[in-house]
């Protein structure tokens, strides 16, 4: 989005009074200020003179006052270093100035980066019913705390095995008889079918007891779903190596070995 053209300064005097209305509504970086003026007048002479005196008279900070304050406030606010260290960059702050600033606040003040994430965890996260590992690990990171410090917070956290995966939650919601059947349909067998849900982390507690009963109403047959695989492929089974390859296929698909026998005998006769 373009900005609007600005009426162009005449005189110091207004170049002055741009500056000033800006760092009424918020502090900025020289940077940031330089470039805001640019937009006022294209006398870099006036804009220099004003970006000086307003330094020398307090109303600008130079880079490093800036850095060391902005730290002071986003330490306070429960930023970790490596959001500061972005949001300073951002803001057209020297790597260097950063590091320093970041450096001399935490022994300023003793900040801990492992009881900031603590504490940060404990009071934007009191309990875990509405997010996931992933979700809050994300949103962590995205506030400056690494791998580590976030580890460390959620041993601290009073409701840490509550914390569940986002595949763990999924899985709540799978219905065990449907997912097997809807696995069978796409031609796998009872291992494969076991190592999927598994996976997925899916209750089978109920998996043998729904299996049979599912055997029982004819709407799971390996048996058949295994000659119906075997049939798909098209092996030449009286090839010794064709054959081998089928049993190996019909293995990997999840079916045994009395499956696998069955199906290769009635395609042979």
């Amino acid at each position: 989005m373009q900005h609007k053209p600005l009426r162009q300064a005449t005189n110091i005097d207004q170049v002055f009074s741009n500056a000033y209305w800006h760092l009424g509504q918020q502090d900025f970086t020289i940077r940031e200020i330089r470039t805001k003026l640019e937009r006022k007048t294209d006398n870099q002479q006036w804009i220099d003179t004003v970006i000086t005196k307003l330094v020398e008279d307090g109303y600008l900070k130079n880079d490093v006052q800036f850095a060391i304050r902005y730290c002071e406030l986003a330490f306070s606010n429960e930023l970790g270093k490596s959001a500061i260290k972005r949001k300073l960059q951002i803001r057209g702050i020297g790597i260097t100035d950063i590091d320093n600033a970041i450096e001399l606040v935490m022994q300023q003040q003793n900040i801990d980066p492992y009881a900031l994430a603590t504490s940060r965890l404990l009071n934007k996260f009191p309990t875990f019913q509405h997010t996931s590992r992933e979700k809050l690990f994300s949103q962590m990171m995205m506030k400056g705390f690494s791998h580590a410090e976030i580890e460390h917070a959620l041993s601290q956290h009073p409701q840490r095995e509550s914390l569940r995966s986002k595949l763990a939650i999924k899985a709540d919601k799978v219905d065990l008889k449907t997912e097997i059947i809807k696995l069978y349909k796409k031609g796998k067998g009872k291992t494969l079918i076991l190592q999927e849900l598994k996976q997925r982390l899916v209750d089978i507690k109920q998996f043998e007891e729904t299996l049979y009963q599912l055997g029982l109403t004819d709407e799971v047959d390996f048996y058949l779903s295994c000659k119906n695989e075997l049939v798909k492929k098209r092996y030449d089974l009286s090839d010794y190596k064709q054959k081998s390859k089928a049993y190996a296929y019909l293995s990997r698909k999840g079916f045994d070995s009395d499956q696998i026998n069955h199906a290769m005998t009635d395609d042979e006769q």
